[in-house]
C-alpha cells in the first residue's frame, strides 16, 4: 500500500487535511464491505462497528479466506502492525462488514442481495456512506436473477450510498465487466499499474474487465493499482515482538476497488455534505489520464491528491 499511496497522491498531508480537527468514533465516515469477512487484525482494532455472516447467520467476525481482510485493509487499515507503512487509503474510517462469500470466494446471488439489504437496513443506524463490493462474477445466464442483482445494487446507490464495484478479472476482451459493475450508477473500478512494473508479465491491467456494458457505454469509471498489493493478512498472529504474518500480497480488481472506496471515504470525511453523485463526478473528473482506451481506463487513474485539493 505504500507504493499505491505514492502513485495516487495519497500523501500524509492530504490524509491529515481530511482528518481536520480530529476524527472521533462519532464523526468517522463508515464504509461497508461485502466480502469473505474480516479477521482479527491490529489494523482494525476498535473500528469494526458491525458484522454479519450470511452463510451461517452468525455475528462473530472472522474470515476463512483472507480476501475480505485484505480488501478492508486497502480501504482503511491503520497500519498499526507495520508502523504505518501498509496503512489503507482512509486509515481512520470505521467498518461495517458482511460475509457473503465462503472460504473459496464463492457465494450466491441470494446472499449477495441479502448483504446489500442488510447494509441498507443498517445505513442510518451506523451512518454508512460507502459500500465496497470487490466481487467479480461471470455473466449470469438467468436474466431475471441478473436483474435482481442489478436492482439491489442500484437500490443501494439510490439510497445515497457511494457504491464502488470491481470491474472483474475476465478481460481483456470487450464487454467483460462484471455484472455487479455494469450499472451506470455505480463507480466501477478496473486495474492499471501506471507503468510501475516495467517488463513484468501478468499485470492486473492485462486481465481487468473491459467495457462497454449492456447498461453503460462508458465503463469502467476509473482505474487503480491492483498488482501485488500488500495489505492485511487474516493469518496475522501476535508474536513475542510485534506480529507474525501481518501482511500479504494479492492481485486483482478486488484490490483496486477498495482504493477508490478509500478515496471516497477521505472525500466524505472532509466534505460530509456531498452526495454520492457529487462524489462520483469528483473522483472521475480528478483522475489522471493514462492515455489508454476508455474501455480499459475510463476517466483514468484515481488521483487522491487532486481529488481532495480541487473538491472546491
Amino acid at each position: 500500500m505504500l507504493r499505491v499511496r505514492q502513485q495516487i497522491g495519497c500523501t500524509d498531508e492530504v490524509v491529515n487535511s481530511c482528518r481536520g480537527q480530529g476524527v472521533t468514533e462519532r464523526n468517522a465516515v463508515r464504509v461497508a464491505v461485502l466480502d469473505t469477512g474480516i479477521g482479527n487484525h491490529p489494523d482494525f482494532e476498535g473500528r469494526i462497528d458491525d458484522f454479519f455472516d450470511f452463510l451461517k447467520n452468525g455475528k462473530t467476525a472472522y474470515d476463512d479466506s483472507g480476501h475480505g481482510t485484505h480488501v478492508a485493509g486497502c480501504v482503511g487499515g491503520s497500519g498499526k502492525a507495520s508502523g504505518g507503512a501498509y496503512r489503507g487509503i482512509c486509515p481512520f474510517c470505521r467498518l461495517v462488514v458482511g460475509k457473503v462469500l465462503d472460504q473459496n470466494g464463492d457465494g450466491s446471488i441470494e446472499d449477495m442481495c441479502r448483504g446489500i439489504e442488510w447494509v441498507l437496513q443498517n445505513k442510518k443506524r451506523h451512518g454508512i456512506r460507502v459500500l465496497n463490493i470487490s466481487i467479480g462474477i461471470g455473466q449470469i445466464s438467468d436474466e431475471d436473477r441478473m436483474n435482481e442483482l442489478l436492482e439491489a445494487v442500484e437500490a443501494a446507490w439510490d439510497s445515497g450510498l457511494v457504491v464502488v464495484c470491481a470491474a472483474g478479472n475476465m478481460g481483456p476482451r470487450p464487454m467483460t465487466i462484471s455484472p455487479l459493475g455494469s450499472s451506470k450508477k455505480v463507480i466501477t473500478v478496473g486495474c492499471h499499474e501506471g507503468g510501475y512494473f516495467p517488463g513484468k508479465r501478468s499485470l492486473c491491467e492485462s486481465y481487468s474487465g473491459r467495457g462497454p456494458t449492456p447498461y453503460a457505454v462508458k465503463k469502467p469509471d476509473v482505474v487503480a493499482p491492483g498488482t501485488d498489493i500488500i495489505s492485511c493478512n487474516a493469518a496475522c498472529r501476535t508474536a513475542f515482538r510485534g506480529y507474525r504474518n501481518a501482511y500479504t500480497k494479492k492481485s486483482g480488481t478486488s484490490m483496486a476497488t477498495p482504493i477508490v472506496s478509500g478515496a471516497a471515504a477521505l472525500l466524505l470525511q472532509k466534505y460530509p455534505h456531498l452526495t454520492n453523485e457529487q462524489v462520483k463526478r469528483k473522483i472521475n473528473y480528478s483522475a489522471t489520464d493514462m492515455h489508454e482506451p476508455w474501455t480499459k481506463q475510463g476517466w483514468g487513474m484515481v488521483n487522491v491528491g487532486r481529488l481532495i485539493k480541487i473538491a472546491y
